[in-house]
């Protein structure tokens, strides 16, 4: 079997996704117990327990959500859809655990204000980040209100010295990786979820940038996250990992004795309410409980995953230079079997 580095895998002749490739342990773990690898991180001034952030999607982080992850150490980006936006900001930030909102191109200034004034981390939301209109934005909100800015979505490294230049502190990665996305289908853009980090990840260290990397999209299990992280993301978004937990905003729906809760893309119908160009599907998800319960989760999965590859912290499993790639037949003999 042969192992790759990151390079040999970002010059890979196929675009790849999670689940094409798996890590693998080449050395002897210094580590007893999966509780001793520390998880934390300083994502733009903000202390994390855990590097996961919450998608500004209106099925997943409402008011709610993004008060009980910052309680759990990580951070829920609020929708810019309904009027959550609104209603957070005429709360004192001192008072609560929400740190970051999203906001739109259209977003006026009044809003602007308050959310400077609560000091928010702000993303501002788009489907394309590489557009002269996004960077102009970026450019405005920085100059003028000296926020900590994430933009997104971007699929390859071309424009990261453009977007950090305007001002961007992170940027989310990403195009049509999404289980809800359909961007890749109507437009026939997007690449493989590893293949995209890959890229941005190693422009970033060619251009010797600062920018944040988020990986958005395509994350499934808490071993995604451990693999995201180890192919260099600094965090991951997690969009239909938590669409199905009592926090996430909408109702819990009984059908066919089974409980399911609503789960959408920013640009579906259901969202948009007019007939656009439509590139998101809206579904029903399992309710999974608690947020918490699901937190717990990815934090013990990723744990695992550092004590099997000898890291005691984020920053040596980035550094981890091994990686299998599989074929579908060894995919699948890894899925459960009833």
């Amino acid at each position: 079997m042969k192992i790759y580095s990151r390079n040999e895998l970002n010059n890979y002749h196929l675009s790849l996704t999670y689940d094409d490739i798996s890590l693998v342990p080449a050395e002897i773990s210094r580590i007893k117990t999966r509780v001793e690898p520390d998880t934390k991180i300083n994502f733009l001034g903000e202390d994390l327990s855990l590097p996961v952030l919450s998608s500004p999607m209106d099925s997943v982080t409402g008011n709610e959500m993004a008060q009980v992850l910052g309680e759990l150490g990580c951070l829920g980006i609020v929708n810019r859809f309904d009027s959550s936006v609104e209603n957070l900001v005429k709360i004192s930030s001192g008072t609560n655990n929400i740190k970051a909102v999203s906001a739109g191109l259209n977003t006026g200034d009044d809003l602007w204000e308050k959310i400077a004034a609560h000091n928010y981390v702000v993303c501002i939301d788009t489907a394309n980040a590489n557009n002269n209109e996004v960077l102009k934005k970026i450019e405005y909100v920085k100059s003028k209100y000296n926020l900590r800015v994430i933009a997104g979505n971007i699929a390859s490294g071309a424009t990261l010295q453009s977007l950090e230049s305007a001002g961007t502190d992170a940027i989310r990665v990403g195009i049509g990786s999404g289980s809800v996305c359909t961007t890749s289908i109507q437009t026939g853009i997007g690449i493989g979820q590893v293949s995209s980090l890959l890229d941005v990840c190693f422009k970033r260290e060619e251009q010797k940038l600062k920018i944040k990397i988020i990986a958005d999209g395509g994350i499934k299990s808490a071993g995604d996250v451990a693999k995201a992280i180890s192919l260099g993301a600094d965090t991951v978004m997690l969009g239909r990992m938590l669409a199905g937990s009592k926090e996430a905003p909408g109702e819990v729906i009984k059908y066919n004795g089974q409980l399911w809760k609503k789960y959408r893309g920013s640009a579906s119908f259901g969202v948009k309410m007019k007939n656009e160009f439509i590139e998101g599907e809206e579904t029903m998800v399992p309710y999974r409980g608690t947020v918490r319960n699901i937190i717990n989760s990815i934090s013990d999965g990723l744990r695992s995953a550092m004590s099997y590859m000898n890291s005691f912290n984020l920053d040596e499993l980035r550094g981890k230079e091994s990686f299998a790639i599989l074929s579908n037949s060894s995919y699948l003999e890894r899925l459960p079997r009833t």
